[in-house]
């Protein structure tokens, strides 16, 4: 094990220090505000996915025109909690229509919405 000399270590601290704060820092405000948010939008998601389940939302139409909620969200997600899909099925269609599994709902191209709504409907 190599041997530091103390100004090598307190170099090496400065240097750790300087790296750890890359990131601004946020007021406890601001966290508690990004918390909330965070809360709201996860709740929101699972009333929807409820409803997919229930059959009182469509996929076809979250996908054509997706509210502002479900833009991060991945697709490979929104899928599952569709009736009668499951990982082996979803994964299928994502290779099908060459969309990788960890791609959102904000960013399909047109044709990639196309596509995977032909495939859905099948």
């Amino acid at each position: 094990m190599p041997t530091y000399t103390q100004e090598q270590i307190r170099h090496r601290r400065e240097t750790t220090r300087q790296i750890g704060s890359a990131t601004p820092d946020r007021s406890l405000v601001q966290r508690m505000e990004a918390l909330g948010h965070a809360n709201e939008v996860r709740t929101e998601r699972a009333v929807l996915k409820r409803d997919l389940k229930a059959g009182r939302e469509q996929v076809h139409d979250l996908i054509l025109e997706p509210p502002e909620l479900l833009e991060t969200m991945k697709l490979f997600d929104l899928l599952l909690a569709c009736p009668k899909y499951g990982r082996v099925k979803v994964n299928k269609i994502l290779v099908q229509c060459r969309i990788s599994p960890s791609k959102t709902i904000g960013g399909l191209s047109l044709r990639q919405r196309a596509e995977i709504v032909s495939m859905l409907r099948r």
